[in-house]
């Protein structure tokens, strides 16, 4: 199954969370934090949301900073997804 976003809406795949520190200590899965790096699956049109005009920023594969806890989480073929607006977005990782 495909999921093809709407309007300002973009599909992220959140990347896996360090399972150890530098100093090379191994974290259970409980004390890592959750991740906020993202890499963007599928991105919607933008245009027209709340009478605004929006222009999407984001392009599939980049990689992403996004809001702590934003998003709506989304099982997909055994794999889950978060879809989060273009503004819950804070930074693109170069």
């Amino acid at each position: 199954m495909t999921i093809k976003p709407l309007a300002d809406r973009v599909v992220i795949k959140m990347v896996e969370a360090e399972e150890t520190t530098k100093s090379g200590i191994i974290l259970a899965g409980s004390a890592k934090e959750k991740p906020q790096v993202a890499e963007v699956v599928a991105v919607g049109p933008g245009g027209m949301v709340d009478g605004n005009q929006i222009e999407m920023y984001v392009k599939v594969g980049d990689k992403v900073i996004t809001s702590k806890y934003s998003g709506t989480e989304v099982k997909v073929d055994e794999e889950t997804v978060t879809i989060v607006r273009q503004a819950d977005i804070l930074a693109v990782v170069e």
